[in-house]
């Protein structure tokens, strides 16, 4: 069930005890399903409003973009409800308009972390198994909850199954792009399929916003050197899926 669409917002659907996921259209007049991406946020709880500048650039690209709630304070930190977003954007995309045969799991921050242990994780389900993931601004070391392993501690050992993306800004200051770096390499001497995109932004500015500390959360950014970054963001969650760059 899709409840209203907010004025000028995209889609919101529930997908799990009354978490919800907004849902990022392409373009009217796309021609037939379009590929999806599944992208989750950073650990900040609740934050998908965080994600619609880069969500929106993405579905004007030809996108259906699915962004969900999510909280790392809960007791498992947050795995649950992020391996539950996947399996109901899985089941979803297809009435949304989507195609589950190009289906790419993207994150940032914490959430990017997520989503290439996910990925790339040798005991993930071949349903949940995306096509391609991206990782945005993420550390790669440290234990991924929805996995319960770092990300760079098994692709250290196996090439990764599915293409990855990573993309870090080069003034981060909250993960450093080392993080990224490192990973690289790694997936290079792997023989995996890697593609590194490295902008000349900060932690928020990667995602099209920037923060706000009278706020406590990033904002809608409006400076162009920002947006020009946060949408070679979206150009690279496209080019995963598939599409031209």
């Amino acid at each position: 069930m899709t409840n209203a669409r907010p004025e000028g917002g995209p889609a919101v659907v529930p997908y799990a005890d009354g978490r919800l996921m907004d849902v990022h259209r392409p373009a009217a007049g796309a021609a037939g399903p379009a590929p999806v991406v599944l992208l989750w946020h950073g650990s900040g709880p609740n934050e998908r409003d965080v994600l619609r500048p880069l969500a929106q650039a993405a579905a004007g690209l030809g996108l259906l973009v699915l962004v969900p709630d999510w909280s790392a304070g809960q007791p498992d930190g947050g795995g649950a409800e992020l391996l539950t977003s996947l399996a109901r954007a899985r089941g979803i995309a297809a009435e949304h308009g989507g195609d589950p045969d190009r289906f790419v799991l993207a994150g940032w921050s914490m959430g990017g972390r997520e989503a290439i242990a996910v990925a790339t994780h040798p005991d993930t389900p071949a349903e949940l198994r995306p096509t391609a993931a991206v990782g945005i601004a993420s550390p790669y070391s440290t234990r991924a909850v929805t996995t319960g392993e770092a990300p760079l501690d098994h692709l250290v050992q196996a090439p990764s199954p599915v293409p990855l993306r990573l993309v870090h800004g080069t003034a981060d200051d909250v993960v450093a792009v080392e993080h990224t770096r490192q990973l690289s390499a790694v997936l290079t001497k792997r023989m995996s399929a890697v593609r590194t995109v490295e902008l000349p932004t900060d932690h928020a500015g990667v995602v099209m916003t920037v923060y706000r500390p009278e706020a406590r959360r990033c904002l809608p950014a409006t400076d162009p050197a920002t947006l020009a970054a946060g949408r070679r963001t979206a150009a690279v969650l496209a080019e995963a899926a598939g599409l031209p760059s």
